[in-house]
């Protein structure tokens, strides 16, 4: 069998299987709504939690800011790595606003969450140390264990006490031992037990790194996070955001000391051998900020209709307060049946499979926004 013939045939494999993923073509149209396929729905699948990236009156206000179109702050590239000639002014006036908002901690801007979670761990570790991951961490973190040079295992999701017994087995034997979580877990909707994690932390000696991509912009004070919220993100040695859920943009960043930050320019690689964000994205993310701080109603009311889909789920979700609620299905084919049924009533979801999830834990995952009206939401709880 020939190249091409094994890659029609893994194709038809995960076809019949229910697994097949394909892209669609999908137009926010603001106020929760989007076009697929020619219909209008409500979007339940959208990560814009704050209704930001979707909001036209918003994106009018921002180039208002800018009478010149042609001014370099408007820029679409950077045409440079940041080491070079691609550290604008716009990337300085954005990482000045982060180390503000998060206690005047040193920040650090990447072009994305991947970039962020492939290069850190790689950067920070050596053979001589070992990371410690939530096993249902995000597959970019994952792909950051694998690319480090340092020994890595999983513990059970959410499961502090195995990973203490871990650590005290396996701590003495390591120069340095990273503990790696999400705060809000993008497919569950549930949160780790920060607090938790800070004492083994201290406990132990280790270093904590937190991906708060699902968590910034809807929890904490301004939309810093859940670590925030509970008072505890100086704890946190790295504590990562993204740019490209609730703030409605591009990019993401890193907050921590200024020592890790020199180190991190000087050694990890997705930040060195990579062209900078554009000057308009940058600005573009100083602006949300701003309004985001802003938004605490919007912010409440995400975690009202978080409750109201909890309870129309009932056993068929998992426990939790976020803006991401899962329909817990099992089998592939008949999750995509479900998202179709959705889908027929005017409810943008689908079907998330394994690998994204593990086996027989597929589910539709409903990802609330602040620009959904509260008749989309009573729409769906009607339909469960």
């Amino acid at each position: 069998m020939g190249f091409r013939e094994e890659l029609a045939a893994d194709a038809a494999e995960l076809e019949a299987g229910g697994r097949l993923r394909l892209l669609r073509e999908i137009t926010p149209e603001g106020d929760g709504l989007c076009r697929c396929n020619g219909r209008t729905f409500w979007n339940f699948s959208s990560n814009d939690y704050m209704g930001i990236a979707a909001d036209a009156k918003l994106r009018r206000r921002f180039y208002a800011e800018y009478p010149d179109t042609a001014t370099p702050e408007l820029a679409l590239s950077s045409a440079s790595s940041r080491l070079l000639t691609g550290n604008t002014p716009a990337y300085t006036r954005l990482e000045a606003k982060l180390s503000e908002l998060y206690g005047n901690r040193a920040a650090l801007v990447f072009n994305s969450g991947y970039h962020a979670n492939i290069g850190i761990l790689p950067a920070l570790s050596s053979n001589r140390d070992l990371i410690l991951s939530d096993k249902l961490n995000h597959a970019s973190i994952i792909d950051g264990m694998r690319l480090a040079e340092a020994e890595f295992r999983r513990y059970p999701h959410l499961d502090c006490d195995r990973l203490e017994a871990i650590l005290r087995q396996k701590r003495a034997a390591y120069r340095r031992v990273f503990l790696v979580t999400e705060s809000v877990f993008s497919m569950d909707g549930d949160a780790a037990d920060l607090r938790r994690l800070v004492e083994l932390k201290k406990q132990y000696d280790c270093i904590l790194v937190v991906d708060e991509a699902h968590s910034v912009g809807v929890r904490g004070p301004k939309g810093t996070g859940l670590a925030a919220e509970l008072g505890i993100a100086n704890d946190v040695d790295v504590l990562i955001g993204t740019f490209g859920k609730a703030f409605g943009s591009t990019g993401a960043y890193a907050i921590m000391e200024s020592e890790t930050r020199n180190y991190l320019i000087n050694h990890m690689r997705p930040l060195i051998f990579t062209t900078g964000l554009p000057p308009a994205v940058l600005n573009w993310s100083c602006f949300v900020l701003d309004r985001c701080a802003e938004m605490d109603e919007e912010r409440a009311r995400l975690r009202r209709m978080g409750e109201v889909l909890r309870t129309a789920f009932g056993k068929n979700t998992v426990a939790g307060d976020s803006q991401i609620v899962p329909f817990l299905i099992g089998g592939d084919q008949e999750a995509v049946d479900k998202a179709a049924y959705f889908q027929e009533n005017g409810i943008l979801v689908f079907a998330i499979r394994p690998p994204t999830v593990p086996p027989n834990g597929a589910r539709l995952r409903f990802s609330l926004s602040a620009g959904l009206p509260e008749e989309a939401v009573e729409q769906l709880r009607r339909l469960v």
